[in-house]
């Protein structure tokens, strides 16, 4: 069907290309103003982690590193002053464990309150979950009283215990809706040929739940190695101490080295979680999307 172009109005059409037009370019301005403001950071941790003492009080903080020399001395006054390798070394158990064992824990429970036919289970879903309406504040005082009494205060498994405890909720909630979401048939025919309920979980669901196990394991782990508040409480011993604790001490402790060594030490302190996204980020992003 032929077009009258004389009905048309070319005024109109341009004007609407020329808005859009604006829009796109205030979208890249807005666009690179963000990025520049999550950017600023690094920006001055670079200027700073590549400085020594002496240069950076000796000058403006703002100002460019001489070279690159101080960075090793930087790592090695960190490293020797703060702690920081037993610290990781906690922190990497109770992430671990602590992690590893509620995300596996989780998906026990998720099988059951998604597979199988248990009496209600809205309410027992309900009830594991319940855990994440309270602020954790709350269990404080109680948690420290009950390891006091039990002899699990500054102790690893303690606090291997507390982190397996309170991350399991969460992954529930993931691995029941994915779950949900896989054919039951698979089920079905398994039982038909004899598999036992444990048999059906561990060869034939678990083996599809490994993508969003993975992306709630890294999860849980980053809120571990990142805990602050329960580790403080609960393990405040030089051998049971946090990462996160540990550079908390190292900059009330050693203040007087200077910025550079503390921001040095929460530069290694976050390296782990940076290695363990880029290891799982295949997972990451196609675990988390419910089928």
């Amino acid at each position: 069907m032929a077009v009258d172009l004389s009905t048309l109005d070319f005024d109109a059409i341009i004007r609407a290309e020329a808005r859009k037009k604006r829009r796109g370019v205030w979208k890249v301005a807005l666009g690179v103003i963000l990025a520049l403001v999550w950017v600023l950071p690094f920006w001055f941790l670079f200027l700073t982690i590549f400085k020594s003492t002496e240069e950076y009080a000796s000058g403006n903080p703002l100002d460019l590193p001489l070279g690159i020399a101080p960075l090793w001395d930087n790592i090695s006054r960190a490293w020797d002053l703060g702690g920081m390798g037993q610290a990781m070394l906690n922190s990497a158990l109770y992430g671990v464990v602590g992690a590893g064992s509620a995300v596996f824990i989780a998906a026990m429970a998720a099988f059951a309150l998604a597979r199988l036919d248990l009496p209600r289970r809205e309410a027992w879903f309900l009830l594991i979950f319940a855990g994440t309406v309270f602020p954790f504040q709350m269990f404080l005082i109680p948690l420290f009283f009950g390891y006091q009494s039990l002899g699990l205060l500054n102790s690893r498994l303690g606090m291997c215990l507390f982190y397996t405890a309170v991350c399991i909720p969460f992954p529930v909630l993931v691995l029941r809706t994915y779950m949900n979401g896989l054919s039951r048939e698979m089920d079905e025919a398994a039982r038909m040929d004899g598999a036992r309920e444990i048999t059906v979980f561990l060869r034939i669901v678990l083996p599809n739940v490994i993508g969003p196990m993975a992306a709630v394991f890294l999860l849980q782990f980053t809120w571990v190695w990142n805990d602050l508040l329960f580790s403080t409480i609960l393990a405040n011993r030089p051998e049971t101490r946090s990462i996160m604790n540990a550079l908390l001490v190292f900059q009330g402790s050693y203040s007087q080295q200077g910025p550079n060594i503390v921001m040095t030490g929460a530069l290694i302190a976050s390296i782990p979680t940076v290695v363990l996204f880029f290891l799982l980020r295949r997972h990451f992003m196609e675990g988390l999307r419910v089928s």
